[in-house]
């Protein structure tokens, strides 16, 4: 294994350390390394938290800040924070209109937000995100994982809450575009976790794992490495599936890389993924490409498409501001 580190005990606080210090102006970092928050808190506004297992960067603290989350806390690698993390953070940053909490459906993930929002003072709601259609069950989960998909609520709902909706009306929205978004993914290598110091899984150099999870969770098969073309007609395809008649609707098409694949390769794997979609009759609106839910240094990427209407557009079109997010309209 060969990684930039000093210790493997101490790899995720240096990092949350470096992290703060880079984006200082936007973000501050809570006691003991538990959660990351917005630098400047906005009166009255809902609070929107979610977190997970570190090793999918930037998710979630790279998109804490302005029109997004207000604060995420980082468990250990693939591990979930502990309840006492997103305690603390949302005694942090509930101004008084309450909390949201943004969960990916993986088992420890949800146990532990519902043990912190038991625990809580102060009205809190949880919207679960569970997108991916590759498989019902995993070894993670009971039913669909949340995976790239959280990006999208995250976005979408985070906007909302800017512009001052209220709690019920912020989780309605979240479980909407839930509903609205679906994903599927393929891998090329494994990933190396630290603490183990070798690669999660085996593959050959001429395999590849259709539909697999965040974590390196098995998918629905091993299969020989095909073309792009191939690769994305088959996600598209099992994502068109899902959904059923998406003809003449209009969708955010993503298409995100797994922290090991190059920009050049996700964006011929993004007109691969469009053009497999044309058939399918829905309009391509908005766009993102890039590493945005990662698998530590795990090769391959995973397509999502989101439906939307003139609401979603709106809010997805919403300035943000986030040390990974940014753009003004």
């Amino acid at each position: 294994m060969k990684k930039l580190l000093n210790s493997v005990d101490t790899v995720l606080a240096e990092s949350l350390d470096g992290f703060a210090a880079a984006h200082a102006d936007i973000l501050r970092l809570g006691g003991g390394h538990k959660f990351v928050r917005r630098a400047v808190l906005k009166p009255g506004k809902v609070a929107l938290i979610s977190g997970g297992g570190s090793g999918h960067e930037p998710l979630h603290a790279g998109f804490v800040g302005t029109g997004m989350l207000d604060a995420a806390c980082p468990g250990q690698v693939f591990t979930s924070p502990t309840p006492d993390q997103m305690m603390e953070a949302a005694a942090e940053v509930d101004t008084g209109a309450g909390v949201l909490l943004i969960v990916k459906n993986y088992e420890g993930d949800v146990m532990n937000f519902d043990m912190a929002a038991e625990m809580s003072a102060g009205p809190i709601e949880k919207v679960v995100v569970n997108d991916d259609v590759a498989v019902e069950d995993s070894l993670y989960t009971t039913g669909r994982r949340g995976v790239a998909g959280t990006l999208v609520v995250e976005k979408i709902v985070g906007a909302a809450a800017e512009e001052g909706a209220d709690l019920a009306t912020l989780k309605a929205l979240g479980e909407r575009v839930n509903k609205a978004t679906r994903s599927m993914g393929v891998a090329l290598t494994s990933c190396t976790v630290p603490a183990a110091g070798k690669p999660m899984f085996e593959i050959g150099d001429g395999e590849m794992e259709f539909g697999v999870g965040i974590h390196g969770e098995p998918g629905r098969r091993r299969d020989k490495l095909r073309s792009a073309d191939e690769i994305a007609a088959e996600l598209c395809g099992a994502i068109a599936g899902d959904f059923g008649d998406i003809d003449g609707k209009q969708a955010l098409l993503f298409v995100n890389g797994f922290g090991g694949t190059p920009l050049m390769e996700l964006y011929l794997m993004y007109n691969s993924a469009r053009n497999a979609l044309a058939a399918t009759g829905v309009t391509i609106a908005r766009s993102l490409v890039g590493s945005y839910v990662t698998s530590l240094d795990m090769a391959g990427c995973s397509v999502t498409l989101s439906l939307l209407d003139d609401d979603l557009v709106k809010w997805w079109d919403a300035p943000v501001h986030t040390a990974a997010l940014r753009w003004a309209m």
